[in-house]
């Protein structure tokens, strides 16, 4: 079988089965939460969603017992972000009855959380966990699997990926790096970040030292600001200590974690840079090649779960740790004025354009890309913003 019809039809394999075996269930059972442990973690999140366990295999299966490790991207502290390898990890071990272990590790552990793929790609370890657009340096056309500027919101990006040529056109440019990627986790529309100063113009960024990763640096550049990436966990002390002005991460729930209302004191929204970003379980072809095809699929529906489970995790967790930050009422929640926001969109598509020129990689996803994009910005439009407009500017 071809590595990318298999791609296209194992999750759905496999989720037909689990679908039949949920039907005849009143009340499936309840997982602990991701990283373990039989309580709900602080803040309020609720137990991990949960397919029907597994049976181990039947006495004499030929089955293999396999061990995997999975390089992260995200500090342990991050339950959700980093619960997107965890639950993708515990759901295949359930799924082959303790017999795919797949071990994960924290940003930092086995090598640096912004080379993930790269240590993929080498069989430093078979598997990762990561946001795609941390390697535009290798190519810019990374930048499609996680979030472009002006893009998709999550609902969005996951319909292009799995019914709109999405995963199909990643998996071509990953097969490049001797790898191929799963959608395992999406935060939702992220917040536009933390500024130790507030910002109305576009005179007023100048200079500014940010920290923010992807296309959506190279679209702040040429607003004339100055951009570094930095993993998750040194965010706080580069803001706290002025290393950076300014900086984003992903929204409330994460960024009280990291403490980052102590660090600056004006919230800006939207995320412009990452309506919908997805992440991506990463694995080496190498190792992909040599497991049975049982694991492939217990693999590839634990991805979709994983990519499902953090949304709606997201969804449920920020409101109350949004209030939580503006409770003590130190913290501005600001909203980014027209001015910058029409001179982003605007360089943001320039930049596109000049990609495509540059990169055949960019330029075969684009194309396609922008025009599922306006499609389905106008079915959206046509139906979902009309119902939306209507409740939240009429409140019960």
């Amino acid at each position: 079988m071809k590595r990318r019809e298999f791609l296209r039809g194992a999750a759905a394999g496999v989720l037909g089965g689990l679908g039949m075996t949920l039907a005849a269930c009143a009340t499936p059972p309840t997982a602990p939460p991701a990283g373990g442990g039989a309580t709900a973690p602080a803040g309020g999140a609720a137990a991990e969603p949960t397919a029907p366990q597994a049976q181990a295999p039947a006495q004499g299966s030929s089955l293999p017992a396999v061990e995997w490790r999975m390089g992260t991207s995200w500090p342990i502290s991050l339950d959700t972000i980093y619960g997107g390898a965890t639950v993708l990890a515990e759901r295949v071990g359930e799924l082959s009855g303790g017999m795919f272990k797949i071990t994960t590790f924290p940003a930092g552990e086995l090598f640096p959380g912004l080379e993930v793929v790269q240590n993929v790609q080498q069989g430093t370890v078979e598997s990762g966990h990561t946001a795609l657009y941390y390697y535009v340096g290798l190519n810019p056309a990374w930048a499609f699997a996680t979030s472009l500027p002006f893009g998709l919101t999550a609902q969005q990006q996951n319909a292009w990926l799995y019914h709109g040529g999405g995963n199909e056109a990643l998996n071509k440019l990953a097969n490049n790096f001797n790898v191929t990627v799963f959608p395992a986790g999406n935060t939702g529309s992220q917040m536009g970040g933390w500024w130790r100063k507030e910002v109305n113009s576009i005179a007023d960024v100048q200079g500014i030292k940010l920290r923010i990763p992807g296309l959506g640096a190279e679209v702040w550049k040429r607003l004339g600001v100055v951009t570094q990436t930095l993993p998750g966990g040194e965010i706080f002390q580069a803001l706290s200590t002025g290393a950076v002005d300014a900086a984003e991460w992903v929204g409330p729930y994460d960024d009280l974690k990291l403490g980052l209302p102590d660090a600056a004191t004006y919230y800006y929204t939207p995320g412009w840079w990452e309506p919908g970003p997805s992440l991506h379980a990463v694995v080496n072809n190498d190792a992909w090649s040599k497991l049975p095809v049982e694991y492939q699929r217990y693999f590839a529906v634990a991805a979709w779960e994983s990519n499902m489970n953090m949304l709606a995790k997201y969804d449920a967790l920020n409101q109350d740790a949004l209030n939580q930050i503006l409770a003590g009422g130190k913290i501005q929640l600001k909203v980014y004025s027209d001015e910058i926001l029409k001179a982003a969109q605007k360089a943001a598509f320039e930049l596109y354009d000049e990609n495509a020129g540059k990169s055949p990689e960019f330029k075969e996803i684009y194309g396609p890309w922008k025009e599922f994009r306006s499609k389905i910005y106008k079915w959206h439009q046509t139906n979902e913003f009309p119902f939306a407009s209507f409740v939240y500017n009429n409140p019960v």
